[in-house]
């Protein structure tokens, strides 16, 4: 079984896109998206040396569509896993080894939200995996996803966002601690104000050269079908997407910046973002406190994917 596939973690408009662009330039990686193969598959069809479980699975997964971009041969696919190992990590790992051969790239991995709740298993699967989280001030992330969704009720809606981010911020700080050498913690700021040096660093981890191509996206591998097609900028790296959405007039109302400050104020000092302790008026603290309990809910409520 391969033993040095590279996963990139963490919550949606966080820089995983981009970093993945960035490291599919590389000349040895190759690195898929979003295939949802941990979450929807990972034990969930029972024992794989049984060959019925086995099929049933191989099926699900060939007729998932993000699975089936990677244009996988599904008789290779059956013959090579029969004559090893029959477990799920070994089966992820042949669609995603093919990918990589067919764009002559000796080195598999992928990007997927939320990846480290899966550290665990994975590691024990692939013991010199690297996983590199990717994280972002809640309060910008949360300004990017309100403008990227156009949410018209936002009436709990930071609660719920505040504890999706929160459970990452843990895991970060968890994983980090019971995998260090392997786990890998870069926050999207130090890649979009210095992603010469931020790249240099994730390669030293990977125990990969740097090449200028990763800045310039020369060569990457994309995924450019339908609707969620891979945003590769035209003009070199993307500067103008370093946002203070939490400050911009109109995105974030003070009181979800005050929600969002109070509540994962001790994850965001543990990443270096620090506090604009805002002001309210008598009428934004009124309606502060009106909101709160609907806040409060959907943090406290927010599910936690416990694998």
């Amino acid at each position: 079984m391969s033993e040095s596939p590279i996963f990139i973690g963490g919550l949606d408009r966080s820089g995983k896109t981009l970093l993945r662009l960035a490291l599919s330039a590389h000349p040895n990686i190759a690195l898929t998206r979003r295939t949802h193969m941990w979450t929807d598959f990972y034990n969930r069809y029972g024992d794989l040396t049984d060959l019925a479980n086995f099929e049933r699975c191989l099926q699900a997964m060939l007729d998932k569509k993000a699975i089936s971009v990677l244009l996988p041969d599904e008789d290779r696919i059956r013959r090579e896993f029969l004559q090893g190992e029959r477990s799920y990590p070994r089966l992820f790992e042949l669609f995603h080894q093919h990918f990589a051969e067919k764009h002559g790239r000796r080195r598999w991995g992928e990007q997927e939200a939320l990846i480290e709740r899966y550290a665990d298993p994975i590691f024990q699967a692939y013991p010199a995996a690297r996983i590199i989280h990717m994280i972002r001030d809640p309060r910008t992330q949360y300004g990017e996803t309100l403008q990227s969704t156009n949410v018209r009720v936002r009436l709990g809606k930071v609660g719920s966002k505040c504890g999706l981010w929160q459970y990452s911020a843990e895991l970060a700080h968890r994983n980090r601690s019971h995998h260090s050498g392997r786990y890998m913690v870069l926050t999207f700021e130090y890649l979009m104000t210095d992603p010469e040096r931020a790249l240099r660093d994730v390669c030293k981890f990977i125990e990969e050269d740097y090449f200028p191509a990763m800045i310039t996206f020369d060569g990457t591998i994309r995924f450019s079908a339908g609707k969620d097609a891979d945003p590769l900028p035209s003009q070199g790296w993307p500067d103008s997407r370093i946002k203070q959405g939490f400050s911009s007039p109109g995105i974030l109302t003070i009181r979800e910046i005050r929600f969002i400050e109070t509540v994962v104020r001790r994850e965001m000092a543990e990443n270096g973002y620090d506090e604009t302790h805002v002001r309210f008026s008598v009428f934004d603290q009124f309606l502060y406190y009106f909101e709160l309990p609907f806040n409060l809910v959907r943090f406290g409520g927010i599910t936690k994917f416990r694998v």
